[in-house]
């Protein structure tokens, strides 16, 4: 099923729907969950390794554990109440580029070249908001110098304005790459903004 022009021209309506609302909560509960899973982990990791290494013992190894342990915690904390802090705005694509990268290998001392694409956009109040991606230009050929979009309070992608020329569209909610023709993400099965 196709969509006539002025389907696909204005922001959606449908960021209201439940199930966005639902996989906000979702995914911060989750957050919260594997970051007290690894938490755990690093502690009992440590607290064994200082019982049965002659390296490390306890209590020292049992701080180290309780000392990553918390670093788990507190990245978990500060993306939950970065995505409930965060706030709906408007904003337009004001530049594109396309860097040519190289960086050293972790696996030996080789050199990696890799593109990386960068889609700039300034809010409607003035800030510069980027969005970057690793030898996949999706992205970059989606977005159009003077596009307006609009960022959703929780969700860390773009809703375009018009998309009435695309044949693709990104979920809101996970970034998934749909068909413009398909009304659910087929990942994550939250409704596509069109």
């Amino acid at each position: 099923m196709g969509y006539n022009h002025n389907d696909l021209v204005g922001f959606s309506q449908k960021i209201n729907h439940p199930a966005l609302a639902k996989y906000v909560k979702d995914t911060n509960r989750w957050s919260g969950i594997f970051s007290l899973i690894l938490a755990f982990a690093a502690v009992a990791g440590f607290f064994i390794a200082g019982e049965t290494s002659s390296d490390m013992e306890n209590p020292e190894a049992l701080y180290i554990g309780l000392g990553i342990g918390s670093m788990f915690l507190l990245i978990a904390f500060f993306q939950i109440a970065g995505r409930n802090n965060s706030t709906t705005w408007d904003g337009k694509i004001v530049d594109k580029k396309i860097e040519n990268k190289r960086r050293r290998s972790k696996d030996d001392e080789s050199w990696i070249d890799y593109t990386r694409y960068t889609v700039c956009i300034r809010s409607d109040k003035g800030k510069i908001h980027t969005t970057t991606a690793e030898d996949d230009d999706t992205k970059y050929n989606y977005y159009k110098i003077g596009d307006r979009v609009r960022h959703h309070k929780g969700l860390n992608t773009y809703e375009k304005e018009n998309k009435s020329g695309d044949t693709i569209i990104f979920c809101n909610a996970c970034a998934s790459l749909n068909d413009i023709n398909e009304n659910f993400c087929f990942r994550c099965k939250c409704p596509l903004l069109k």
